[in-house]
């Protein structure tokens, strides 16, 4: 009897146990739809990575990527031109996903992201075959064989442009090498018209560095702003000494829009001042260069202005760069340049 009393009791409390647990008991995750997961199975691969890795800004994949302090992507371009935003404005440069702040002591390069980004599948432009994008550059070049070229006697006016695939035909047919050496004169003078065009820069240069007085000197355009009631970005470099008498260069922002913020067409214009009283009038050549900490590609053009007592300030000149490099001078914080000077004797 005592024992069958026992045996009820183990059994109500084995029942109590398990009600308890079942009380305590969690169902597993609710498994989601077949038609929710169409989607995601549909899209390729390379698509989703598209969409993670590509830039905050322009929405395309970047050669070159930045990251905030947060991990939000930037292409090269997009941040260059977020920082010379920033410094037009005298503002911050934020993150456009997190607005943080960026800059370029706190952004750095992310190299997984634009090593993952060159193995991605692209498309060439010319014949639509699917290739690795670090392939792509090398592929248009040499290896498309719907690549545009022209005919090999192009020189002697030959106008013919067409596939690759089709050069070594037309060459065959082409009439040109049967031409008269009078009808082939007219297309070796134009192009020897344009030829010497391109070489007289090189040749004024090396008739100035003939010159007697001939001085360089590297320096930094600094940002300031104006005091205006609506503060406008201008650069001066600190004073320096050229053929005994002080100088400075000052630059400014050139757009097609007032506003230079509301444009991506940009470049900076810069003129020579002396600061000395003349007391006879100077004829200088001048250059602006890369310069030993330069970040941008300023392509060698040679100006020429004569100073006197009244006439102190040269005309402002466009600095010959592109629109992409002159965001990348405008996001740091100096422009590095060297001026070579010429003083011309007379």
């Amino acid at each position: 009897m005592e024992e069958a009393v026992a045996d009820s009791s183990i059994q109500v409390l084995s029942e109590s146990s398990a009600d308890k647990e079942n009380l305590s008991f969690e169902p597993p995750t609710k498994k989601l739809k077949v038609s929710d997961t169409l989607p995601e199975v549909k899209a390729k691969l390379e698509d989703r990575l598209s969409g993670i890795l590509c830039c905050a800004v322009c929405l395309d994949l970047p050669k070159t990527c930045y990251q905030c302090s947060n991990g939000h992507l930037m292409c090269a371009g997009c941040f260059n031109h977020l920082l010379a935003d920033a410094r037009i404005k005298d503002e911050t440069a934020t993150c456009p996903n997190c607005r943080c702040e960026i800059n370029r002591n706190v952004c750095i390069r992310n190299l997984a992201v634009e090593k993952a980004v060159s193995e991605l599948p692209t498309e060439c432009v010319f014949c639509n075959h699917k290739l690795p994008r670090y392939q792509l550059e090398h592929h248009q070049k040499e290896i498309c064989q719907e690549r545009p070229c022209v005919c090999r006697f192009s020189r002697i006016g030959c106008l013919w442009e067409g596939p690759f695939h089709e050069v070594m035909e037309h060459e065959k047919g082409c009439s040109h090498p049967k031409k008269s050496g009078e009808e082939v004169m007219g297309a070796l003078e134009t192009i020897d018209s344009k030829k010497a065009e391109d070489d007289r820069m090189f040749f004024d240069v090396f008739s100035l560095l003939s010159f007697e007085k001939i001085t360089f000197n590297d320096l930094q355009l600094k940002p300031f702003r104006t005091d205006d009631f609506i503060t406008r970005l201008y650069y001066e470099t600190s004073r320096f000494t050229a053929f005994s008498h002080q100088w400075v260069i000052r630059a400014k922002i050139v757009s097609d829009n007032k506003n230079p913020t509301h444009t991506v067409n940009r470049s900076l214009a810069f003129q020579l001042v002396t600061k000395t009283k003349l007391s006879a009038p100077i004829t200088m050549h001048y250059l602006a260069l890369d310069g030993p900490f330069g970040s941008g590609h300023i392509k060698p053009k040679i100006y020429k202005f004569e100073f006197t007592a009244d006439t102190t300030e040269a005309e402002y000149q466009d600095l010959p760069i592109d629109s992409i490099e002159c965001n990348q001078m405008l996001a740091s914080k100096t422009i590095n340049f060297r001026l070579i000077m010429f003083q011309v004797s007379k």
